[in-house]
């Protein structure tokens, strides 16, 4: 037993590295909008795979083993959005990043989207981390100030021209306004989640920012972080959580959340 520890150890390595990677992979591109191609395409080519095989069927084996080098290509290019944001999140570790709100500029964010939500104005926010958002930011209008409520009020009053477009908050400061953010692709089965909402997760898709979303039609309050929406979070909930993301200590699963205000209790399903 000892000889086959010995000799054999760097074969458990390699298969505890890639049992690894295949479940990370599949708990990444579960949600994703190409995983039912996906699946559709892996079950096609081991079904004619098997009948093959059984059959011995030359040609279709021929073809198989020929077509398997332009799918790889074509699964690139299929989940290109995703490997961009995999990539981007590797080149911006979070030891390299400082980029944090300070707690005083949160509260009166904080306390911005609570006026926004009583007064049913719709309202987008993108905090910069790591990755720069300057290509965002260039679609919108620089402003660069400090963060306050009568601003922000004013920014996404219905009748301005910016109230449409998002704001990016860099280092607990309004940066930019009126940005267009990309929109998430995602299947989303909830009519409540709106044009806002996926900008949100859009952007969050393709950058490692935090995004901060007020329902226009019910004012809900909503946070997006790596393409996942927790949905209508109540203010005290919505601080906690931005802080467990800037300490690291973001645990969710991916689900949307939705909160049940008269019976108390959460209900969940995964986007």
């Amino acid at each position: 037993m000892w000889n086959f520890l010995t000799t054999h150890w760097r074969d458990g390595v390699e298969i505890l590295i890639l049992a690894a990677l295949a479940y990370h992979g599949y708990l990444f591109f579960r949600a994703t909008r190409g995983a039912r191609i996906l699946t559709g395409l892996l079950i096609l080519l081991l079904s004619l795979a098997l009948i093959s095989l059984l059959l011995e069927l030359e040609v279709i084996t021929w073809l198989l083993q020929r077509v398997s080098v332009f799918l790889a290509i074509a699964l690139v290019v299929l989940f290109q959005p995703e490997l961009r944001r995999v990539l981007a999140e590797l080149g911006s570790s979070r030891m390299f990043s400082f980029n944090r709100p300070d707690p005083e500029a949160l509260d009166l964010l904080m306390e911005a989207m609570q006026q926004l939500s009583s007064r049913r104005c719709g309202a987008l926010f993108a905090l910069k981390r790591g990755i720069d958002l300057k290509l965002y930011a260039e679609s919108g209008v620089e402003i660069d100030a400090a963060i306050s409520t009568e601003l922000i009020a004013t920014i996404f009053h219905p009748k301005t021209v910016l109230h449409d477009g998002g704001l990016i908050i860099d280092q607990g400061r309004l940066a930019s306004a009126g940005c267009v953010f990309p929109v998430s692709q995602r299947d989303i089965q909830d009519r409540a989640i709106g044009l806002r909402h996926r900008a949100g997760m859009g952007i969050t898709e393709e950058t490692d920012a935090i995004a901060l979303v007020v329902s226009e039609e019910t004012g809900a309050l909503s946070l997006c972080y790596q393409g996942k929406l927790e949905h209508d979070l109540e203010p005290d909930e919505l601080r906690q959580r931005i802080n467990e993301i800037l300490s690291g200590d973001s645990n969710r699963d991916g689900t949307l959340v939705k909160k049940d205000k008269e019976e108390g209790h959460e209900l969940g399903h995964t986007i």
